[in-house]
């Protein structure tokens, strides 16, 4: 039997299925509900351990774990890779079709499929992330009702014990007390689910030899090295580190037709939390020992902001050998 392809064009309540030969001939399109009985039926016309492909969309993790329990070759593809607002018309079963296409021709911008355990750990250090930015939300306007009542903060972080004495005995009208107090209430539950979640994250990660390792760069903390461990996942799917930084959009655009070349800014896809965490670990400490003479160098000459950049790209290229060896050699050496 001629091998066949398979694309799911999918989405929240409903998904478009589409058949092709190894030619790429249509067999056979079904809309069918989100049910794994019905999916599993469509899909299952393709013949024993098919081909599919599916693009990595909301809600993508239980098809892609019940296709491959099915014995399907799950393929993900990456949303970013798919230019589907050149085409004149769009619509599911075109999409599904073309997903096929580029999977038979080898084309297709595929997504890593990490595993479960990667999931979870991601899904946790995601969940913290996005706690500790709303709760920065909830300082913000703390510091916007002071400004109101012409209240300067006597230190820099106001929810510290000196910044706490400070609130508790501000005089403020009725309204703005209220608001406060109840500001201070929400950040208070906030910083115990966040520490919570912390102490789960760090249960998870601590015995991974590379966690351990990639804290001995200067910045990388325990809280950066589980965003780096959870969000790279497996580092051997990179072939260098060089690889590693243009997922993580930490180098520059590269524009080439004929004789001309321009390289523009970095690219800033892939992981937003990786690119933020090597960033933020760099504006403070530079790096630590040669990367921070790097960095006054840099910036002498380019200014602060690409002295960062190129220095956080430094520090993942030492995060990509640390992960993949479980120690960062000339960091060892330096000690």
């Amino acid at each position: 039997m001629d091998r066949q392809y398979v694309g799911i064009d999918f989405h929240r309540r409903r998904s478009v299925i589409v058949r092709k030969s190894g030619a790429g001939d249509k067999l056979g399109s079904v809309r069918v509900a989100n049910d794994p009985l019905a999916i599993a039926s469509a899909v299952a016309e393709a013949g024993p351990n098919p081909e599919v492909v599916i693009e990595a969309t909301y809600g993508w993790y239980w098809i892609v774990d019940w296709l491959q329990v099915q014995g399907a070759t799950v393929h993900l593809a990456n949303p970013s890779g798919l230019n589907w607002g050149a085409r004149r018309v769009k619509n599911d079963e075109r999409d599904a079709s073309d997903l096929v296409d580029m999977l038979r021709l080898g084309r297709l911008p595929e997504a890593w499929i990490a595993p479960p355990a990667t999931r979870e750990l991601r899904e946790l250090v995601r969940y913290r992330a996005k706690l500790v930015a709303l709760r920065s939300g909830l300082k913000a306007q703390v510091h916007a009702v002071l400004a109101k009542e012409g209240v300067l903060p006597s230190v820099r972080d106001m929810f510290c014990g000196s910044g706490n004495a400070q609130l508790d005995a501000l005089e403020l009208g009725d309204a703005y007390t209220t608001r406060v107090e109840s500001l201070r209430d929400l950040i208070e539950r906030y910083d115990r689910e966040v520490g919570m979640l912390e102490r789960t994250i760090y249960q998870r990660v601590r015995d991974d030899r590379g966690y351990r390792a990639i804290q001995r760069i200067h910045g990388i903390g325990p809280t950066m090295a589980a965003i780096l461990v959870a969000e790279i996942g497996d580092v051997s799917r990179f072939r260098s580190a060089e690889a590693l930084c243009s997922w993580a959009g930490l180098t520059p655009k590269h524009r080439e037709s004929d004789t001309k070349v321009h390289r523009g800014a970095v690219t800033k896809q892939g992981s937003r939390l990786v690119r933020w965490a090597v960033i933020e670990g760099t504006v403070r400490y530079h790096g630590g020992g040669k990367l921070a003479a790097d960095w006054h160098r840099i910036a002498e000459r380019r200014g602060k902001h690409k002295a960062t950049v190129a220095v956080a790209r430094k520090v993942l290229t030492l995060v990509y050998y640390g992960l993949r060896d479980g120690e960062i050699r000339c960091l060892a050496k330096a000690s």
